[in-house]
């Protein structure tokens, strides 16, 4: 025989709301919050997922561009948004380096927020204009040795996983080099076409384009395996650096507390979406991504991952958002 008692009859009762609320749900117009500036692959990612979304789940399903502070401040928006499915995150892999980068952030972003996709990933790529004398990532060491801080790079901004790429090779390698932080991967980009610096750091979505228009040239790759697409670029475990890895990445979350029934029907409508063939075969052959599509059993672990790693180096190099 099952007995109920007062405490369970009280869970049970506070509980009902939410069970009631999860059925009903959706009932109005869903915001995904992408926390940068439109035009970036975070907000291209999301534009993806938006009409799959909204036929699968009946309502529309609106893309909220809130930049600022190095991503915090649309993060926030949804860290503190009411946890009723209304409200969701759509990020990127500097996410993880929020709480070095900015101490005082007024959130947590693994106590507030709860994971629910990681979408995929893509490689960060070293490219450079095809006139400079780059070809591979010795080449790049053995110019920075030669002339200490005269050869430079651009990257999205201090602290992004580009930037900290770079400290790494630095480090590993005993040489300096100039960082020259850009606000967008499109401004870094423009400058290395046009040769007013050496060479930038990117994920493979930004730079694939002008790699296939020719006018940049790809030096190395920092993804664990070759993508097809760049399958004449080396790796840099295949040039001789190991532990020289960094992917960007794309992840889905959601206010603390959003019930799990909300929560999986959303992943499944994701999911779902991110498998359509038009969308696959845009983020395979424009955001250069290795789609992963896994639930929030992968990204939780592979984000406190993120956040050791990349969180170890802000700390220990001392790095300042912009």
């Amino acid at each position: 025989m099952i007995q109920i008692t007062r405490r369970g009859a009280l869970g049970a009762m506070l509980a009902a709301p939410a069970i009631a609320s999860a059925q009903n749900w959706p009932s109005g117009s869903i915001r995904i919050i992408v926390p940068f500036a439109p035009g970036g692959s975070t907000d291209a990612v999301a534009r993806l997922a938006s009409p799959g979304l909204t036929q699968r789940l009946g309502v529309p399903v609106v893309v909220e561009n809130r930049s600022g502070a190095a991503g915090s401040l649309g993060t926030q928006a949804v860290a503190t948004a009411r946890p009723d499915g209304q409200t969701w995150l759509l990020t990127f892999d500097s996410h993880a380096t929020l709480p070095a980068l900015l101490p005082n952030l007024p959130f947590n972003i693994t106590r507030d927020l709860d994971p629910v996709m990681l979408i995929g990933g893509a490689p960060y790529v070293i490219a450079t204009k095809p006139d400079k004398p780059y070809r591979n990532l010795a080449d790049v060491v053995a110019a920075a040795r030669a002339r200490p801080d005269a050869v430079n790079y651009g990257s999205t901004g201090n602290g992004t996983i580009g930037h900290l790429t770079m400290i790494m090779l630095a480090a590993q390698t005993g040489v300096r080099m100039a960082h020259l932080p850009y606000r967008g991967g499109g401004l870094a980009v423009n400058d290395t076409v046009a040769g007013h610096v050496e060479m930038m750091i990117g994920s493979a979505a930004v730079v694939a384009p002008h790699i296939a228009g020719g006018t940049l040239r790809p030096i190395v790759q920092f993804g664990p395996e070759r993508l097809p697409q760049l399958r004449d670029v080396p790796t840099a475990l295949e040039g001789g650096f190991t532990g020289l890895e960094a992917e960007a990445w794309w992840g889905v979350f959601a206010p603390h507390g959003t019930p799990e029934a909300m929560q999986a029907r959303m992943f499944t409508a994701l999911q779902e979406s991110f498998r359509e063939e038009r969308v696959t075969r845009t983020m395979t052959e424009v955001q250069q991504a290795r789609v992963v599509l896994g639930d929030k059993s992968v990204l939780g672990p592979f984000l406190e991952r993120q956040i050791a790693q990349w969180g170890g180096l802000v700390r220990e190099h001392r790095v300042q958002a912009d």
